[in-house]
């Protein structure tokens, strides 16, 4: 029996089982340290994440919006031993000549074209694109309906917002958060938020 575990019984563990379940998963279950948390999508929550050695015979794939503590349950898990998987939606459109890396999602309607490197733990939302020859680091995030031209790195951790537009051959540095709805037409090479037309660093408030 194909077995995964999915750690965070949240709505992105609710995409996670979904695509499973639809790829061909016949047991998954739950791990969440919230102990309140019973059930996911009617999967059941059997634990928290230190119960994870209870199950080396399963798959495993974390469902953890925030990048970082994302970067930090997987790479703990990967210690431990434990077989990490990406999960890719039948309905996503993938190029045969795409490489990603373990732990990353890839979700309905989702574009990747060809040429294009997505590292490890990365998040490629509902109806996002990401056109040829692009570089997403290491547990980054691009959300619903964002898209990004050919040529377009970003760096590890950062989080491309709902609906963002990314222009061609533009590179964002790590640790970056776009805004929703931003268009990023030049180069970001500082950490920081980026919001708006054209997409322009947000200053801490004094």
């Amino acid at each position: 029996m194909k077995g995964l575990v999915i750690i965070g019984a949240s709505g992105h563990g609710k995409v996670a089982a979904d695509i499973a379940a639809k790829i061909g998963y016949e047991k998954i279950v739950f791990l969440d340290d919230n102990y309140l948390i019973k059930d996911c999508l009617y999967y059941p929550v059997v634990g928290s994440v230190k119960d994870a050695r209870e199950y080396m015979g399963f798959d495993f794939f974390v469902a953890v919006g925030d990048g970082k503590t994302r970067k930090i349950i997987q790479e703990d898990l990967i210690k431990e031993g434990c077989n990490i998987v990406s999960l890719f939606h039948p309905e996503a459109t993938i190029s045969s000549f795409v490489n990603i890396g373990v732990g990353t999602i890839v979700v309905a309607g989702a574009v990747i074209n060809s040429g294009t490197i997505i590292g490890s733990g990365c998040i490629v939302n509902t109806s996002s694109s990401i056109d040829h020859d692009c570089r997403i680091g290491n547990y980054s995030h691009v959300a619903v309906g964002a898209h990004l031209a050919g040529g377009v790195e970003v760096g590890s951790g950062s989080w491309i917002g709902a609906g963002a537009i990314i222009n061609n051959q533009v590179f964002i540095c790590e640790n970056c958060m776009i805004g929703a709805g931003a268009v990023v037409i030049h180069n970001i090479e500082i950490p920081g938020t980026y919001m708006g037309i054209p997409a322009k660093r947000k200053q801490r408030e004094i």
